[in-house]
């Protein structure tokens, strides 16, 4: 059985490999196999990510925007942590900075499930959409 402190730690865990772009060694020793990342929304990056790969690949994604976060606060419980950040980012005009709340499971000593919550959907809507948007147009109107 985890302890609080453990849940702790392999959250800060989590933000070191995130901000060092250490994302192989966060699929190999902080996720879980088959964990779900839900990413609140109605944008193109929005949904429930299921695997490690599939969450990587996102964390790969949101590095083009160089989306950064920093740790205000954590907290935990037996099975679960919730950290809250600033995270931000920037797209050629396109910026986002606010605060973020993510709560964690924990399971085995990995992260088994996150579900993430914008301090400003509608402000993190539109700077996916501007950023990631055009990916999902058209190839006629990609090259207007």
């Amino acid at each position: 059985m985890a302890h609080n402190d453990d849940n702790i730690r392999l959250v800060q865990r989590f933000f070191e490999c995130y901000g060092s772009g250490d994302l192989e060694t966060m699929k190999r020793d902080i996720l879980a196999e088959d964990v779900t990342w839900i990413i609140p929304g109605h944008h193109p990056l929005a949904g429930v990510k299921t695997g490690a790969e599939e969450i990587i690949n996102y964390f790969a994604t949101i590095a083009q925007a160089n989306f950064k976060a920093e740790l205000i606060s954590l907290s935990a419980s037996e099975n679960h942590v919730v950290d809250v950040h600033r995270g931000w980012g920037e797209y050629g005009e396109h910026k986002v900075d606010m605060n973020w709340v993510l709560v964690y499971q924990i399971e085995d000593g990995r992260i088994k499930q996150a579900q993430n919550f914008a301090a400003d959907q509608h402000i993190a809507d539109q700077f996916f959409w501007n950023v990631w948007g055009d990916q999902l147009k058209s190839v006629p109107e990609r090259l207007k």
